[in-house]
């Protein structure tokens, strides 16, 4: 997977989907052209830390990644993980399983949301 490092590109990514997980938020685009690998970006904000703890949490979010992510990550499109302050400490099968989940969720097909309409919705009186 190809790094995102330009300030454009996590900003474009963040108005895509977004799944919460309890060690990570994971956002999603795809891009205007779906051509090429895709790319991922890392960040992690100074309320999770100082930067010891920071490059902590971005190392294994982006080993995680490297492990899961040629299975779930999609041609074309461009992801963001957000690291969270209890990727620190959690087990690291407990990272894997939320970005599992997380790609899961980004790419379904249902809206999900509130509000969001069901079929079943639309057939009750």
């Amino acid at each position: 997977m190809q790094r995102l490092r330009k300030r454009q590109d996590f900003l474009r990514v963040r108005d895509g989907r977004k799944a919460n997980a309890a060690t990570l938020t994971l956002q999603a685009r795809a891009r205007p052209e779906p051509v090429g690998e895709a790319a991922a970006g890392f960040t992690v904000t100074k309320k999770n830390g100082g930067a010891v703890e920071r490059n902590r949490i971005r190392r294994r979010l982006r080993e995680a990644l490297r492990r899961i992510g040629a299975l779930h990550g999609r041609e074309g499109y461009d992801y963001v993980v957000v690291g969270r302050q209890s990727a620190l400490d959690a087990p690291f099968a407990t990272i894997l399983n939320d970005l599992t989940t997380a790609f899961g969720r980004v790419h379904s097909d249902r809206s999900g949301g509130r509000g969001a309409r069901r079929p079943a919705d639309e057939a009750a009186p």
